[in-house]
């Protein structure tokens, strides 16, 4: 296994994070894990040298914790650092800090945790839970009882609110990101990355499969990824792609079988700073277009077609589209769109009135492609790349 800095730290963390938010479950049901295969994986993981295991609160329906603090017996716990995160959103009041993070612990079986998140922060979370309930001062109280070794935050938002969150607290020792090489100007992006890692954050990577999406074989790049010298799966190259640069701390992958556990671990020990060549840069580059262009919708989301009359979510629809078609993952779209875009933000609520219609910049047909994203993802008709 190969080790890196932690930023400002005096930490050397692995290469490889076990992420426990896809642990092999029995039946489909999130939150009935299998607890002696999720054991048996997180211990190998362990035993092979993974020393960074991440869970929060709400993972597998609130079960994660439980099977992570079961994993961790036996002597498990002393070999790791552990992270988990606040869910701010369920936060009410400043001692609902205390409470969630005491539950916490008991579910994981330690009396602290090494790194505890502030999850998922946004612009809105950010101000309305971590600010005006003072979430800082109680996680600082805790660090000095200890509870918590190092305080950080996970995040999903714009980069300017990454930045106003980074700058906003001296004593941030790392931050979690959602990264990979489709999302070099999403959420964080490499600015993001590196704005961080300058300020001596350690930077943990969620996401770098997106989802596992970049593990998939897209047959359209096949003939791409074949030109290369070094033959990688599709999920070697994003994962090598990111261990390449030295501003990522560590790289979390949820893992859910144990073929995945050994493969992961296998790249992980072959993984360095600077280890990709120029022209498997540039590969990876064009994979990136290729993908782009695989997006039936030119939608670039500037935004200027909102807001809607009707509160369609004009752009997210889009995006939750074309992810289909560029991913070959028509099903997870779906997922997406039933269960991430609040039925008032459908495309099913466009009433075609073709407001937003000269307004777009790529002069898209807005009110044509509507009706064909409600019939695809809403009602699950096959695939279609032009109303």
């Amino acid at each position: 296994m190969q080790y890196r800095k932690f930023g400002k730290l005096d930490v050397q963390v692995s290469a490889l994070g076990f992420g426990c938010m896809r642990l092999p479950t029995l039946d489909g049901k999130s939150g009935n894990i299998d607890l002696p295969e999720a054991t048996r994986m997180i211990r190998y993981a362990i035993d092979q040298g993974v020393n960074y295991v991440d869970t929060a609160y709400g993972y597998h329906e609130k079960m994660s914790e439980v099977a992570v603090g079961k994993a961790l017996q036996d002597g498990y716990r002393e070999k790791v650092n552990l992270a988990t995160k606040q869910p701010v959103w369920l936060v009410n009041e400043s001692a609902d800090f205390d409470k969630l993070l005491n539950e916490q612990l008991e579910k994981l079986q330690t009396d602290h945790v090494d790194f505890y998140l502030m999850h998922a922060l946004n612009r809105g979370s950010w101000q309305n839970k971590v600010l005006d309930f003072d979430l800082l001062s109680r996680a600082e109280a805790a660090k000095a009882d200890g509870r918590i070794r190092h305080i950080g935050f996970s995040f999903h938002d714009d980069l300017e609110t990454f930045k106003k969150i980074v700058d906003g607290y001296d004593h941030w020792d790392f931050c979690q990101i959602q990264y990979n090489f489709m999302d070099i100007e999403n959420q964080a992006g490499t600015e993001g990355l590196q704005y961080a890692a300058a300020k001596g954050l350690g930077v943990v990577i969620m996401e770098p499969l997106l989802g596992g999406k970049l593990a998939r074989d897209i047959p359209a790049l096949n003939p791409l990824w074949a030109t290369a010298p070094v033959q990688r799966t599709p999920a070697e190259w994003a994962l090598q792609w990111l261990w390449d640069q030295p501003e990522v701390s560590v790289i979390l992958s949820g893992m859910s079988t144990m073929q995945q556990v050994e493969q992961n671990i296998a790249s992980a020990t072959a993984s360095s700073v600077g280890s990709l060549t120029s022209p498997e840069q540039d590969l990876i580059a064009t994979v990136r277009e290729q993908l782009k262009k695989l997006s039936p919708i030119p939608c670039t989301s500037c935004e200027y077609c909102l807001p809607c009359p009707n509160g369609v979510e004009i752009p997210r629809n889009f995006a939750v589209y074309n992810e289909g078609a560029m991913y070959n993952d028509p099903d997870g779209s779906r997922h997406t769109y039933m269960n991430w875009i609040s039925e008032a933000g459908r495309a099913s609520q466009c009433i075609q009135c073709q407001e937003c219609e000269p307004k777009c910049p790529q002069h898209i047909h807005i009110s044509d492609w509507m009706p064909v994203i409600e019939e695809v993802l809403g009602l699950g008709r096959p695939y279609v790349m032009q109303p």
